[in-house]
């Protein structure tokens, strides 16, 4: 309501016009998608812990499959054969484990994982509408998938992807899983901002360890070496998760707290594009330590890390080691 977004200090805010809401779900039935509130028992209950979660779900396919302790299996596009191969391995593995595996259908190591899980329960992620196959080569693919799994996605049916979307999208991937499984990627790159997000996240990060020459691999060992459990098969992940510790979120919650800002005082007034110019206007392209400029600015952890992974996916800023970020 209006009142709730001044209070918050959302000065813009308008109330969705019924005729586009009802527009929405024209295209929803025509899709043969279902719409699940964040409030229907149909939510799944991982994503609705997480910061800022979608306040409703398009989906295709069967909501069961949302549930059966999923896991993701994402990385890089311009796969290696080796790789290619070890994406199917870890997504037949996990499926006769009764886990469903969770990727964004993008070409590569996500739709070799979708692939190699049909059989055995896949979810697709979507940046656009469930109803617009991206990249187009994966169109009878996302056919499968509706017909024998699930796709969802939190933007409306007849929605085109577009750069912004996929950052969001990441952080659904890795909401809805139990452990973010990392299979080639490069040291920058949207596997990467998910492993982050599944870290903000308290959920597990794994990757599969590759050649330090080979450019696909760079992402991968980086994580390793930051501290993701080093996986060769779904053996390992299963092992890595049925030996966690009871409370797996506390590397989050040392992550978050390092921001040095006071949870209770951070105060995160305006919108994301108004974060991420608040932050544009701190940096210059010299290094500057992340900790620092979010308790310079006052924002809370989790809308500084948003803000600033949709600046690195624009291009507009730079990660440095050791924590430092600059403008790109």
């Amino acid at each position: 309501m209006p009142e709730i977004a001044a209070a918050a200090g959302v000065a813009d805010y308008s109330p969705c016009p019924e005729s586009v809401a009802a527009a929405e779900l024209r295209a929803g039935r025509k899709a043969g998608a279902k719409l699940i509130r964040h409030d229907s028992p149909r939510y799944p209950p991982a994503l609705r812990q997480i910061d800022a979660p979608p306040p409703v779900l398009w989906l295709r396919g069967e909501a069961d499959w949302l549930t059966l302790s999923p896991i993701a299996v994402i990385g890089a596009r311009n796969a290696s054969s080796l790789g290619l191969r070890m994406a199917r391995g870890m997504a037949v593995g996990l499926g006769q484990n009764r886990h469903a595996v969770i990727a964004g259908l993008a070409r590569g190591i996500d739709a070799a994982a979708h692939h190699a899980a049909l059989a055995t329960g896949t979810v697709a992620v979507l940046a656009g509408g469930v109803d617009i196959p991206y990249p187009a080569e994966n169109t009878e693919l996302l056919m499968r998938i509706a017909a024998q799994g699930a796709i969802i996605s939190e933007q409306p049916p007849g929605t085109v992807p577009a750069a912004r979307h996929f950052p969001a999208r990441n952080r659904i991937i890795s909401g809805l899983s139990q452990a973010v499984v990392v299979i080639e990627a490069a040291h920058r790159s949207g596997s990467l901002i998910t492993a982050r997000y599944a870290l903000d996240q308290g959920r597990e990060i794994m990757a599969v360890p590759g050649h330090p020459m080979d450019s696909r691999a760079s992402g991968c060992n980086q994580l390793i070496r930051d501290g993701a459990h080093l996986v060769r098969s779904a053996t390992d992940v299963i092992e890595a998760l049925e030996t966690r510790p009871s409370d797996s979120s506390s590397e989050s919650v040392i992550q978050s707290d390092q921001s040095g800002a006071d949870p209770e005082q951070a105060v995160d007034h305006g919108n994301p594009a108004t974060w991420e110019a608040q932050i544009l206007s701190q940096l210059t392209p010299s290094p500057t330590d992340e900790n620092d400029l979010i308790r310079i600015l006052g924002l809370s952890a989790a809308a500084a890390n948003a803000a600033i992974l949709a600046l690195e996916v624009q291009g507009r800023i730079i990660r440095m080691p050791g924590g430092k970020i600059a403008l790109n």
